[in-house]
């Protein structure tokens, strides 16, 4: 099994500016106030699944269509210039009401984190039920014909996924490090749960860090428990040590997120 200190020391190599540059991460970073970075950070935690060259190519087309200006984008609620863009599961109409329930979402409120920070309630291992109210706010106003595309990219934690983005954009908004921007006050760190694609599980159970076989919310809550007892305040910063252990171990494979 990995020691505490092997990972320490592969977190702090890797967590740093230059990691931004090849994550999704990188767009939070291009916000000019609180309200750009948590919808990027949302936007661009929704469609981090797959080839990463590929999702990051894609974001960058969508953040054109909005100039860069996405807090304004939104709040106009004009979405027609988005029309046509696709992105493996989803096609334009189920990426279309998701910008157009994020509309409602400003109208209505102040927004993303007012509407997490309502639905958290530390209740560890069913942590899932507070995304519960999160996907319920868009399941209620999803269109009739909302497809797979559209609850593929904001999924049922009833279905006992792993909730990987969702817990990948936690982290972005609660931490604060060189990569994290750390923006939200209403969760610690310490209840943040390990963002668990299908690389993070394989190098953990690599590491001896994970036994359940299936990539679900049990395994994430696991995962997590184990982290904890390295660093009971922090046990994501974990995250950057487990990409950088699957990038030492598998130089010559792309990087591919679930």
């Amino acid at each position: 099994m990995i020691t505490k200190q092997e990972l320490d020391n592969l977190a702090k190599k890797y967590e740093n500016k230059n990691f931004i540059k090849n994550d999704p991460v990188q767009f939070v970073h291009t916000g000019r106030c609180k309200e750009d970075e948590e919808l990027y950070g949302f936007i661009s935690s929704l469609f981090a699944y797959g080839n990463r060259k590929l999702f990051i190519a894609k974001l960058k087309d969508i953040f054109e269509r909005t100039d860069y200006d996405i807090t304004n984008y939104i709040k106009n609620g004009d979405f027609k210039n988005l029309k046509g863009v696709e992105y493996r599961f989803s096609k334009d109409f189920d990426i279309i009401p998701i910008f157009e329930i994020l509309h409602l979402l400003y109208q209505e409120s102040k927004g993303l984190e007012e509407l997490f920070a309502y639905s958290y309630s530390p209740r560890g291992d069913k942590y899932d039920h507070f995304f519960q109210k999160v996907v319920d706010y868009f399941y209620a106003r999803a269109p009739k014909n909302a497809g797979q595309g559209f609850y593929h990219m904001i999924p049922n934690p009833q279905n006992g996924g792993a909730m990987k983005r969702m817990n990948m954009f936690l982290r972005w908004m609660v931490r604060k490090s060189s990569v994290d921007i750390g923006i939200w006050n209403f969760m610690k760190p310490k209840d943040l749960y390990i963002p668990l694609d299908v690389h993070v599980a394989r190098i953990s159970r690599q590491m001896g860090l994970l036994n359940r076989k299936s990539n679900d919310y049990k395994a994430v809550v696991e995962l997590t428990s184990r982290l904890k007892e390295f660093c009971p305040d922090d046990p994501v910063k974990y995250d950057f040590a487990m990409f950088a252990f699957g990038v030492e171990l598998n130089k010559n494979r792309s990087v591919v997120n679930e």
